[in-house]
């Protein structure tokens, strides 16, 4: 973005022609990557079905391991466009922040990307495998378990991108503290709260109602907020300096 819109306050159309472009830039760059992300797919795929084990899920429609096939290209273009999305959103808040408090976007732009990989390789890695596991084995003395390929990604897909966002909430309570809108004091007298939101997030996320797999997402999610506050103590927002008064002769 120009230095003539940062400094500027834009009217409502000029808001629009903004967003219009930015999600134009978005949009170009998520089918880029996911046309990249073809030729990973079934690589992708591979990795997707490791926690079925011996077990290969079945498609029921002819069309069904086609569309599947996109969607896990899918899966790797928006991990791949995540940063220009990011970096294009960070262009379109600027306006709407002052000159100290931009420059601390920038910065996060990385952070964002790393982050969104981590919940990615939790949830793949951590998350998935414990879940299929439970899941594989749950009142196979009634029914047999046998899943269609489309519904079997669909679910992890939700899963995975679901795990890519909660992790940025360090990155998030981390700028929010930055720009002096959380202390640290605040988010420690707010532990006992995010701990019950934990729980109740890691019950909404968990694909399965067991205990087990549910502290397996809610401990990561509370150390998740303790890393948040851990750097909330690092940003110390600057505050504005005040004009030096001229000295009385």
């Amino acid at each position: 973005m120009s230095k003539r819109l940062q400094d500027k306050e834009l009217s409502m159309m000029e808001h629009f022609k903004e967003l219009r472009k930015r999600l134009l830039i978005c949009f170009v760059a998520l089918v880029v990557t996911t046309c990249i992300g073809m030729v990973y797919s079934e690589r992708g795929l591979q990795i997707l079905i490791r926690p079925l084990g011996d077990v290969v899920p079945q498609t029921i429609n002819v069309t069904e391991g086609f569309v599947v096939y996109f969607k896990v290209a899918f899966i790797v273009g928006v991990a791949l466009a995540s940063p220009v999305i990011v970096y294009e959103v960070v262009l379109y808040m600027l306006p709407g922040l002052l000159p100290h408090e931009r420059k601390y976007l920038y910065f996060l732009i990385p952070g964002v990307f790393i982050c969104f990989i981590l919940g990615v390789v939790f949830a793949t890695y951590v998350m998935l495998p414990a879940a299929i596991n439970f899941m594989q084995g749950f009142l196979t003395t009634i029914v047999e378990n046998h899943w269609t390929l489309d519904n079997y990604i669909s679910f992890v897909t939700r899963v995975i991108l679901s795990m890519g966002v909660v992790f940025q909430l360090p990155l998030i309570l981390f700028f929010l503290a930055k720009i002096g809108v959380v202390t640290p004091k605040s988010l420690g007298k707010f532990r006992k709260w995010a701990f019950l939101l934990a729980a109740v997030v890691a019950a909404i996320v968990t694909p399965t109602p067991d205990p087990v797999n549910m502290m397996i997402v809610m401990v990561p999610l509370y150390l998740l907020y303790e890393i948040g506050v851990l750097l909330s103590r690092l940003a110390k927002p600057k505050k504005p300096q005040e004009p030096q008064e001229a000295t009385a002769a």
